[in-house]
Order: structure tokens, then sequence, then C-alpha cells
């Protein structure tokens, strides 16, 4: 499992279209798998869950993205999982760290 956690400001609904078009971009097998939104007063939280195929793993990895937005303000974590073909332990999570580094990228460039 990778893990990604990342404060920011701004729009949550424009960050949302940023993520599902360079996430879903960056690979022809990626997509939504499913999603939720929940509002309570001035919070909103909103989950992604994106699923692609790993060539190098030869299996799916997943991709879960989770928004809290307060006003403009955002906090962000990602978490990839699977990617693994081994029982007991993980020994092969470059599909994982890959998909990441997608999430890293397009909140990087969600930022500038």
């Amino acid at each position: 499992m990778a893990q990604y956690e990342q404060e920011l400001e701004g729009d949550v609904n424009g960050l949302v279209a940023h993520l599902d078009q360079q996430i879903l971009r960056g690979s022809v097998s990626a997509n939504v798998e499913d999603s939720s939104d929940h509002t309570i007063g001035d919070a909103r939280m909103v989950v992604r869950v994106y699923e692609r195929y790993s060539a190098f793993g030869g299996n799916r990895v997943s991709l879960n993205i989770s928004i809290l937005a307060v006003g403009g303000r955002l906090a962000v974590s990602a978490i990839t999982a699977g990617g693994s073909q081994a029982v007991f332990f993980k020994i092969n999570t470059v599909g994982e760290e890959n998909f990441l580094n997608k999430a890293v990228d397009a909140l990087r460039s969600y930022a500038a």
C-alpha cells in the first residue's frame, strides 16, 4: 500500500473534475470504480475509487482518493492497494506506486 496526503486551497468540484481527467487519461484501463459524496454543515467529504490494470504486475490496482473540504480548504488523502500476487506479504508494489504517482502529479498540477 502506498499513501500520499496534501492540504491545499481551491474548489472541491474543480479538484474532483481535475483528478478525474488527469487520472483517467493516464491509462486506457483506468476507470472510476465508485464514488461517494457527503455534506455535513460546512464540511464536505468526496471519495473516488479508481481502478486500472497494471501490466507490470499482471493484475488490477486501486486508488482511493478522499477529499475533506471546508470552505476553500481541502485535505486530500490518496491510498493505493492491490498489485501484488503474493499470499502473505507484498513482493511487487510497482503498480501501486505508479498509480499513486498519477494522483500526486494531478494534485501538484492543480495546486500550481
